[in-house]
């Protein structure tokens, strides 16, 4: 048992009592945290300095618990040395003992120690909070803090934002961006961190403004932009845009442009555009680098250059599950099933990479296309038999896919009904389209049914599938039915487009349209 020189810390309700300690035979942590919760709560805090000592010379080691309320206490006693003495010795540093140090510090006028702290944070696991925003915003817009800390602080301000932090209804990402415009200099660090956040966001305008309102950009800068735009369809445009720009200031692309702008070109079947700039990347050493190669491959896939896209695949010298799964999955919609289940065996038998989700997706959709569904079915088995992952949903609809391109109807049925999970929109989906594919109409409002219980009407596309199958089937009453429905409703089905290069550029094809 070890002993000591406390029994117990006697916390007074009136804080002007004097403090007495009786000897007794032991300390436990539970009393030790408790006195400290006490003084901690308490008019004196400052009171509870007399503890540290006592609790050192009992033997007692203090934990993570007993250590943060050691450092609470000396900030709320004003003394900052001995909470940051507290704070270097903490055997885990918790976001909430970083959020007492930065509220200490900007508290007593040491706003720089302050940021300093949050840059801290954000390079570890620990994701900065509402609080930690909120004492930064306080810190950057104090009478302590100059233009050079004004500028600091939009740098730490950027990368809370970067780090998705969760922000509550008192709206400080505008607070962020208030401050933000309050800096004098004109940081590319803190500009690119800022955009980065408000592309994370979607919010492309404020990205821009930002983009725009940087005087001296660099290539990070530049880069923040293109990977910003290649996410969505209806952006990628403008990665290519700005990338065309950045190259006519003499801004040299790097790595992470150039995956950038391939996956831009992927988006929008940009083969042309895609050919040039792997004609840039042959010039360079960044040719033979593992994510472009793969980037790449999709993108030639997606353009339906299988040719091109297996070529750049064989002179990869060293390949990752990305690059497998580009090109299994290319072949499978370009048309070439067999091609795509000969290199996913491939990859299986040389166990060199171990497929995942999406590996296992594109195989499977390669089985729908070519109609082979007892190896659609082995494929489907073997992710959790051998590699013990869970079928997901997407796997699932491709398997109700298979089997109802294959014209078994009622086993793709059955095979929904013994799912372990409930069927999505999706799963659903994939036999409805089966039943118009083989004129099944009362199998097809089945499907509809659930599908429409599933997804409600944010799936058109379901509406429009039931009644062609009706159409198919020669129920035209019932098709003039479901318009009116779909009518009333105010639902419609938008019309598909497609990219093609002009000599304006690049221009978008509707269906429908005359060239």
């Amino acid at each position: 048992m070890r002993h000591g020189i406390l029994s117990k810390i006697r916390v007074l309700d009136q804080p002007n009592t004097n403090f007495r300690l009786t000897e007794v035979s032991s300390v436990t942590e539970f009393s030790v945290a408790s006195a400290l919760q006490n003084y901690i709560n308490s008019d004196h805090p400052s009171h509870g300095r007399k503890i540290h000592p006592l609790i050192l010379k009992s033997g007692i080691k203090p934990n993570v618990n007993i250590s943060i309320k050691l450092l609470i206490m000396y900030v709320k006693s004003s003394c900052l040395s001995d909470a940051g003495q507290m704070f270097d010795e903490l055997p885990r540093r918790t976001l909430s003992a970083y959020n007492y140090m930065i509220s200490g510090y900007i508290k007593h006028g040491f706003v720089e120690k302050s940021f300093d702290l949050v840059r801290e944070l954000c390079l570890l696991n620990e994701k900065p909070d509402g609080y930690t925003f909120s004492m930064i915003l306080k810190g950057s817009t104090s009478g302590n803090a100059g233009s050079r800390l004004r500028c600091t602080g939009r740098e730490v301000h950027a990368q809370i934002l970067k780090s998705n932090v969760e922000v509550d209804d008192s709206g400080r990402v505008e607070y962020a961006r208030r401050v933000f415009d309050l800096m004098l200099d004109q940081n590319v660090i803190c500009s690119t961190s800022m955009i980065t956040g408000y592309m994370n966001q979607g919010r492309l305008e404020d990205a821009e403004d930002v983009f725009h309102k940087t005087v001296e950009k660099d290539v990070v800068v530049y880069n923040a932009m293109i990977e910003g735009y290649s996410k969505s369809v209806e952006t990628a445009k403008k990665a290519i845009h700005i990338f065309i720009d950045m190259q006519s200031l003499n801004f040299r692309p790097t790595i992470s442009t150039f995956a950038s702008i391939i996956g831009a070109c992927s988006l929008l079947s940009a083969f042309e555009i895609g050919q040039q700039i792997q004609g840039q990347l042959m010039k360079t050493e960044l040719f033979t680098d593992i994510k472009i190669g793969s980037a790449l491959i999709d993108m030639y896939s997606k353009c339906g250059g299988t040719d091109d896209a297996r070529s750049i695949f064989d002179s990869m010298p060293r390949k990752n599950v990305y690059s497998w799964t580009s090109m299994i999955d290319g072949y499978g919609k370009n048309g070439c099933p067999n091609e795509s289940l000969e290199l996913f065996d491939r990859m299986i038998s040389e166990r060199h990479t171990k497929p995942n989700y999406v590996t296992f997706l594109g195989a499977l959709s390669a089985c729908a296309h070519a109609g082979l569904v007892a190896k659609g079915r082995e494929i489907f088995e073997c992710m959790d038999r051998v590699y013990s992952m869970k079928p997901r949903m997407e796997h699932y609809a491709c398997m109700v896919d298979l089997l109802g391109r294959a014209g078994s109807l009622n086993q793709a049925l059955q095979f929904v009904m013994q799912m372990s999970e409930r069927p999505n929109s999706d799963v659903w989906a994939a036999l409805l389209s089966s039943c118009r594919l083989h004129a099944d109409v009362e199998l097809a409002k089945i499907a509809a049914n659930e599908l429409f219980k599933v997804s409600g009407e944010s799936r058109p596309g379901a509406y429009v599938a039931l009644s062609n199958a009706l159409a198919d089937a020669g129920k035209w009453d019932s098709v003039s039915q479901l318009r009116e429905l779909m009518k009333a409703r105010g639902m419609s089905k938008g019309t598909g487009f497609t990219w093609i290069g002009t000599d304006a550029g690049l221009e978008a094809f509707h269906a429908g349209q005359s060239l």
